[in-house]
């Protein structure tokens, strides 16, 4: 499974951002995404990689950091393998590398329990 992030760039305070998290594989079939969990992560400079929030591929549910509740919203489109992260009302305590994962089984709020990972997109914001 490889997974493409993208959409990241800068935003000032109160403004919006969409990224994407777009998934391929030689054998990662639309009926196969069913079996995923897909979640978002950040990563600010020296501190520890938190959860965001995360999505249900089969069953569409959804689970948010408190920190982004309200703000964010995580979706998918089926037909292209691909999950969002819409990001309202940002903070400069947004700022940070935002990273796609994927696991098989339901998601998680825990990185460590995630196997594939996408390259990151630097999402920052100005006060």
């Amino acid at each position: 499974v490889q997974l493409q992030a993208s959409g990241g760039g800068l935003a000032q305070t109160g403004g919006s951002l969409r990224l994407s998290c777009a998934a391929s594989g030689g054998t990662f079939s639309s009926s196969q995404m069913s079996w995923y969990g897909m979640g978002w992560f950040r990563q600010a400079p020296g501190k520890e990689r938190e959860f965001v929030a995360a999505i249900s591929w089969s069953t569409g549910s959804t689970n948010y950091a408190d920190s982004v509740k309200d703000r964010f919203s995580i979706s998918k489109n089926n037909a292209k393998n691909t999950v969002y992260l819409q990001m309202n009302s940002l903070k400069p305590e947004d700022t940070a590398v935002y990273y796609c994962a994927s696991r098989e089984g339901t998601y998680s709020k825990f990185a460590a329990n995630y196997d594939y990972w996408g390259q990151g997109t630097q999402v920052t914001v100005s006060s």
